[in-house]
């Protein structure tokens, strides 16, 4: 576990965006800035400021403070998301192939068509299908994307075109995509979680708040990618 703290408290201390960072890991953590205050006996409103970069970044010593009430607390709601990251870490991380790919479009597609092509159920946000034009698609494995890429890398993920949908594999509630979709500067314009029938609220909450359809299939990668390779 320890060398999961440290990447954590890395990411954050190294991040361009403090804040942005910090509110990541606590989004994904399922903590809310309240719940977290108490722990660390601070007012809500420093991790406020913190989070909305109104205070200087934060030293190494609260930032490992902040980091171990994330690992404590989700301890004592029995260690979901500290079970999910360590398993996927030892179990993936020594993998070397590429955690997304990218697919281009000759032409574009309706985000209505392209909801029925993978078969989707729409989770948030249906009206705005209509008038998306998508000109290509991501997949990402969804663990990989938060341990591995370097904030910096994130422009990778479109390729070239931000017209396009992000479509996520290896999810196990749908919040860890959308709260990385929240803190990023740019978004895709459709969000696919792959293989999920429970959605996470707070994953719904930031769909409808980002304005960006979010939608589930229970089609694998390989399904998906005959199809929409007709395109």
């Amino acid at each position: 576990m320890d060398d999961l703290k440290e990447k954590i408290a890395g990411e954050i201390t190294l991040s361009e965006n403090v804040g942005d960072t910090i509110k990541k890991w606590r989004e994904l953590f399922g903590i809310s800035q309240t719940e977290l205050a108490k722990y660390l006996d601070i007012s809500t409103s420093t991790i406020s400021d913190y989070e909305a970069n109104r205070r200087l970044s934060p030293g190494i010593s609260i930032i490992k403070r902040f980091v171990d009430a994330l690992f404590t607390i989700d301890e004592t709601r029995g260690g979901t998301v500290t079970k999910s990251l360590e398993n996927f870490r030892t179990n993936d991380m020594p993998k070397k192939e590429p955690f997304y790919t990218l697919h281009e479009f000759n032409s574009f597609i309706n985000g209505n068509d392209f909801n029925t092509l993978i078969d989707g159920k729409i989770i948030a946000n249906p009206s705005y299908l209509d008038t998306i034009k998508i000109f290509g698609y991501t997949f990402l494995d969804s663990l990989r994307v938060i341990l591995e890429m370097a904030p910096m890398e994130y422009p990778k993920l479109f390729g070239v075109t931000t017209e396009r949908a992000f479509l996520f594999d290896n999810v196990s509630t749908g919040r860890s995509p959308m709260v990385v979709i929240r803190v990023a500067p740019i978004k895709p314009k459709i969000v696919v979680l792959l293989g999920l029938t429970n959605i996470d609220k707070l994953a719904v909450k930031l769909a409808q708040v980002e304005k960006i359809p979010l939608i589930s299939t229970k089609l694998s990668i390989k399904e998906i990618d005959e199809r929409l390779s007709k395109i």
